[in-house]
């Protein structure tokens, strides 16, 4: 079993490649900077509309955390619609909320449209109640959702049950427009459809210096120099520190992911035989999908490579035995772990860095769908469209009260609860 973040299970399968471009000093009319959801979509978006592009990627496309999520394409946010809108106001939340409704279709679409082979799977999703209060807030939550027009279904327990092969659950909340995607394949295949469209992407170019110049942006990677007229840097959770480049203000937290050799078939034909993906309403939330291979991938809060690793493992082991009885001697064959830029608000954050110049972060876990219509919706207005086209109103800056101190209480409380509290038995 590896625990290398850069040998996961979404590494190890993808069929998405992407061919990087030699770096050269150029002048383009955008750079990004960051190589996963929102800056591929960026990319793409742009060089679809003729403009010129660079993006740079200190690492690989996909190396951050659109490489290692569970790849659920969800609607929304993690907060109930009626809290985004007290968060944001009226007009503002209702605007985010409809964009992020319509941002699965959104994914589909561009799969559709470029041919990405990610395993694309519209078969919804199921938010599990994990006890009668976890009932009781699906139920608030599919009301608010209800008021606005989304087609959830709340679901009672035989039916989560039949749903999910496990009878661990007091109910589900079924979202139809949500579904599941191989994350690092979806990623690699926008890189590989902006590439096509005329982008240039750079991998292995991690940003030196970032400075305002000529009316422009002067960007250095590698010693190499690249002068914009706009610029997006779209590093979320895995960013870099660089002369003159902002520092997104976040709270980093892990979730960690482990997955079984692939299932026999009795087996794969009861545990989700509709291939919807799920989590729970626990605090220390966790989750749980299959893949093509039909591997049941299961994750939760913590960092299985850091000092809690023998706790995060136990308890995954414990986890898959209460949730699915028939499986304990079924063995993990990867395990890897990613970083989520959790904003204090959960609502995710587009600063103004400068005359033409964004910076996306803050997902807080929900990075596929909203990376996605953000990213794109970014490159519109920043060639042109203006503030009007982005679903998200533009700050001049957000700051986060002692992200380090909020990191360390959110990994001890994920080790704590994985080593010390029973797991409910189905």
């Amino acid at each position: 079993m590896t625990s290398d973040p850069n040998c996961s299970l979404w590494a190890a399968s993808a069929e998405e490649r992407v061919t990087p471009d030699e770096l050269a000093p150029a002048r383009v009319d955008l750079v990004i900077v960051g190589g996963g959801f929102t800056g591929c979509a960026a990319a793409l978006e742009a060089a679809r509309t003729g403009a010129t592009v660079a993006l740079l990627e200190a690492e690989t496309i996909g190396h951050g955390g659109s490489g290692r999520n569970v790849g659920l394409v969800n609607a929304g946010l993690w907060l109930p619609p009626e809290t985004v809108i007290a968060e944001m106001g009226d007009a503002p939340g209702r605007r985010l909320l409809a964009a992020l409704s319509a941002a699965p279709g959104q994914v589909f679409d561009l799969i559709a449209r470029e041919g990405i082979a990610c395993e694309a799977t519209r078969a919804g999703t199921l938010h599990l109640a994990h006890s009668a209060a976890g009932l009781r807030d699906l139920r608030e939550r599919c009301r608010q959702g209800g008021a606005l027009g989304a087609p959830l279904a709340l679901l009672d327990a035989a039916e989560a049950a039949r749903r999910t092969g496990s009878a661990a659950f007091h109910g589900a909340l079924f979202d139809p427009r949500a579904g599941t995607v191989q994350p690092l394949a979806y990623a690699r295949g926008l890189a590989r459809a902006a590439r096509a469209a005329g982008a240039r992407l750079h991998e292995r170019a991690p940003v030196a210096a970032i400075a305002r110049k000529d009316s422009g942006w002067e960007v250095t990677a590698n010693g190499t120099v690249l002068r914009a007229d706009a610029l997006l840097l779209a590093t979320n959770a895995y960013h870099g520190a660089a002369a003159g480049m902002p520092r997104p203000r976040f709270t980093p937290v892990h979730y960690s992911q482990f997955a079984t050799a692939p299932l026999p078939d009795a087996l794969r034909a009861r545990i989700l035989p509709g291939g919807e993906g799920c989590w729970d309403t626990a605090t220390v939330m966790s989750s749980f999908r299959m893949d093509r291979a039909g591997r049941l991938v299961l994750g939760g809060i913590g960092d299985v490579s850091g000092p809690g690793a023998w706790f995060h493992t136990r308890w995954a082991r414990r986890k898959l035995r209460a949730l699915f009885p028939e499986l304990p001697s079924v063995p993990f064959s990867h395990h890897w772990q990613g970083r989520i830029a959790m904003t204090s608000d959960h609502i995710p954050k587009l600063l103004d860095i400068g005359p033409r110049g964004f910076a996306i972060f803050g997902y807080s876990g929900r990075g596929i769908a909203p990376g996605t219509a953000l990213g794109t919706a970014a490159a519109r207005a920043l060639l042109g469209a203006g503030p009007e086209a982005l679903p998200l109103p533009v700050r001049t800056g957000h700051s986060e009260h002692l992200p380090a101190l909020r990191a360390a209480y959110y990994e001890c409380g994920a080790t704590l609860t994985h080593a010390l509290l029973p797991l409910p038995k189905p």
